[in-house]
């Protein structure tokens, strides 16, 4: 079997969230682990959880998603969903995959999810073989 891809949905505006959830519910390869509704929640789910993927909103009470990055270390792959447009270029600055401008449409969901998976895929495959490599090495 398949390991799921496991996602924190980070935003503090409930509607928000329940369309990330309805969008993803045709993704059964995605599993959504927990919600935040502010930076200092999601830091500490992030650092508890793990997830490989993180929709994360840019404008939320206490830490703005920006905040929030400078504070984890090893981030999740990140689509940002946020209503503020001029973020954009600062986002792929923190190796945003995506940058999701709200209102956006289930077809624009679907070619963030596309990479966003992508992206997932690749870092597996990336630390396994690091961590093969490692073992290799340790048993020299």
């Amino acid at each position: 079997m398949e390991q799921k891809i496991r996602a924190i949905i980070i935003d503090d505006e409930k509607l928000a969230r329940d369309i990330v959830k309805t969008y993803l519910s045709k993704y059964p390869s995605i599993e959504i682990i927990g919600e935040c509704t502010n930076g200092f929640d999601a830091v500490k789910m992030i650092s508890d959880d793990a997830p490989d993927l993180i929709f994360l909103d840019i404008q939320m009470p206490k830490l703005t998603g920006f905040e929030m990055l400078e504070i984890i270390d090893n981030p999740p792959v990140i689509i940002f969903t946020t209503a503020f447009d001029q973020y954009a270029i600062k986002a792929f600055e923190v190796n945003a995959t995506d940058y999701l401008l709200k209102p956006f449409s289930e077809e624009r969901f679907d070619d963030a999810i596309n990479k966003a998976v992508k992206q997932v895929e690749n870092k597996t495959g990336l630390d396994k073989k690091l961590d093969g490599l490692l073992r290799h090495i340790d048993n020299r």
